[in-house]
């Protein structure tokens, strides 16, 4: 049923938020809001509030946060129009008339529903019977309890063709239902309808809300497909469905993650071994719809996929998948399982505690992007490498929010330098002779760059605005117009994190010019931007910015002059665009830690901004 936000909002308006959770809760006034301890996880100080004024509820242990609207449905295990249809009772409000058309729909699910239902329980009596020995046989060599078939209603559909739709028909369901449901089909060469599954062990999949939708079965004989699910139904989505999800919603805000393995055996072996937090898509890749069910669990899903290449693959994929859709504080990591063992086979073999220690230490999706690229391969050319930069380069490039993708970009040029080797420094001091050949390099520096005409310009930095193009176009200019400023400043430079992908080129190849051998004058850097095809766009940088008419004495006041700007963009550009991010995932997920990170980064900046100050006033008292 669709509500119109008015109707929404005149329920919040008219019941007490800290009454309805006050039933359950036991509340401490404080000033303006209430205080106790938080019901989605277990803790000893109460750091769950309730603000009335505001009509939400937040607990800055967990992070659950919502209305009253939400409460119900979390606290009560009830749908969304279930918790509505219940409040506007206590609030004495009419419910609103459906359409037509949205009560045909409503009442066909909750028929379908009935239909599946009744056929799980009937699966569970097969499994139990006399006809689910070759089942119960295969579960007990899995180690699998009776408790815990009977937690997850595992069942059994015998090797007759119509056993099931006998049973259904039975029951008064119509044929069109059965088949509707997804439980039979009308075959090539058939009359009837025959049952979908047969001489299968069978996993009831919920819903979000823990109603029986859809089916998956595990061939118990040697039919073609080892597994099959229900199809596509009304109500059996397989992209938006995962196996385990309503079960696994406390367990995972109680253990602050959750843990997505890859079938339904990993998964009740998991749970089995205490760990109940874990979920599995139903047989296919995780889609975009998985990943929003995910995060609605935690903000950074474990992927424990199987140790195998097929398993390895897999996570690969996830991870592809996953990045366009990544945003501030959402994300995933990986356990990397080895010797070809799945999640069953660790708990078996090596314990529960191991398989815990292992998702503790699960590693982040930046780790997973740089290990799918980087292992097993021969990376000893310059070429090769390249193509490593332009791989890495390009699966960043799908990232859709600007904050995540900038700092991917900085941490791969990171990684790159590290790995391949960090740039050659030449100390502080100046080299012999070189305060002497200072002016007569930077006029050579304008007579073989032809078309770089001096003209009147402004230092970037000195207006409130802090123009972070200007800023990275003078950190790329300054130390290719000053001969020897390059060597000195090349660590700081290579740390810089450009905003714009054009300077980034740049600032890669005047580190590449610093690595190299030789005396570092303006025609080595002019050789290596050339070679790069980066010659033409040194020029429109120092033209658009004006500095050809900069007039710095000595090396050491192009220092000054570089780590001044350097200082600048930093702290107005780059902190600016971070403090933007956590700002953003503080509104978005209102968490202490979340307010905390937020807090952290603005003193970061605010002592950023002090070291500038200090630098002007000692640039304006010399």
């Amino acid at each position: 049923m669709l509500f119109t936000p008015e109707f929404l909002d005149e329920i919040r308006a008219r019941i007490l938020l800290s009454e309805v959770i006050g039933s359950s809760v036991r509340l401490e006034r404080r000033g303006s809001e209430y205080v106790g301890l938080c019901p989605f996880h277990q803790e000893k100080s109460p750091s769950f509030t309730v603000t009335d004024s505001k009509g939400f509820y937040h607990c800055f242990g967990c992070g659950a946060h919502g209305d009253v609207i939400r409460y119900v449905v979390e606290t009560e295990n009830l749908t969304f129009p279930e918790a509505v249809e219940r409040l506007a009772g206590r609030a004495g409000l009419a419910m609103p008339k459906r359409s037509p058309e949205q009560r045909e729909r409503y009442r066909r699910a909750a028929t379908l529903h009935d239909v599946l239902e009744e056929a799980s329980r009937w699966f569970e009596r097969q499994l139990a019977g006399s006809t689910g020995s070759q089942a119960r046989a295969y579960l007990s060599e899995r180690r699998v309890s009776d408790t815990t078939r009977e937690r997850f209603r595992l069942g059994y559909a015998p090797n007759e063709r119509t056993s099931l739709m006998r049973h259904l028909t039975g029951k008064g369901i119509s044929r069109e239902l059965i088949i509707e449901a997804g439980l039979a089909f009308v075959g090539d060469g058939d009359r009837e309808p025959v049952d979908r599954f047969r001489h299968r062990l069978i996993f009831p999949i919920n819903d979000r809300n823990g109603r029986v939708a859809g089916f998956g079965g595990r061939a118990m004989g040697n039919q073609k497909a080892k597994y099959l699910n229900s199809p596509e139904t009304p109500v059996f989505h397989k992209g938006h469905l995962l196996y385990g999800f309503s079960e696994a919603r406390r367990p995972a805000h109680d253990a602050g993650t959750v843990v997505v393995v890859e079938g339904y055996m990993d998964a009740i072996a998991l749970v089995q071994a205490g760990i109940r937090h874990v979920v599995a898509p139903l047989g296919t890749a995780l889609t975009e719809g998985h990943l929003a069910l995910l995060w609605k669990l935690a903000d950074e899903p474990v992927l424990c996929f199987d140790g195998d290449t097929a398993g390895y693959s897999a996570a690969c994929r996830a991870m592809e998948r996953a990045l366009p859709v990544l945003r501030a504080g959402k994300s995933l990591r990986f356990v990397l399982l080895v010797d070809g063992m799945d999640p069953d086979d660790i708990v078996r073999v090596r314990g529960a505690a191991t398989m815990r220690d292992m998702i503790d230490r699960a590693i982040p999706l930046m780790d997973m992007l740089w290990q799918s690229r980087t292992r097993g391969r021969a990376l000893e050319t310059p070429e090769r490498r390249a193509g490593l930069e332009r791989e890495l380069m390009s699966l960043v490039g799908t990232i859709t929010d600007r904050a995540v993708g900038h700092y991917y970009r900085g941490e791969i040029s990171q990684r790159l330098k590290a790995a391949f080797g960090p740039p050659r420094y030449r100390g502080d001091r100046l080299r012999p002779g070189e305060r002497r050949r200072l002016d007569r390099r930077r006029r050579e520096s304008w007579t073989y760059h032809r078309g770089v005409e001096p003209v009147p310009g402004s230092v970037p930095g000195g207006g409130p605005a802090g123009d972070a193009n200007l800023a990275e176009r003078a950190l790329i200019a300054i130390p290719f117009l000053y001969p020897g400023l390059l060597d000195r400043i090349a660590e700081p430079l290579s740390q810089v994190a450009f905003l714009d992908s054009r300077h980034e080129r740049l600032q890669q190849c005047l580190i590449g010019a610093s690595e190299a051998d030789g005396d570092l004058d303006n025609r080595t850097i002019s050789d290596h931007l050339t070679a790069a095809g980066l010659d033409d766009l040194m020029k429109d940088v120092v033209r658009a910015g004006s500095f050809s008419c900069l007039v710095m004495e000595t090396v050491g006041e192009a220092e000054d002059l570089w780590h001044h700007v350097h200082d600048l963009h930093h702290c107005r550009n780059v902190l600016g665009q971070e403090i933007r991010a956590e700002a953003d995932a503080w509104e978005n997920d209102p968490t202490a830690q979340a307010w905390q990170r937020l807090v952290a980064k603005i003193e970061e900046r605010e002592g950023w901004q002090g070291r500038v100050l200090a630098d002007d006033d000692a640039q304006e008292s010399g």
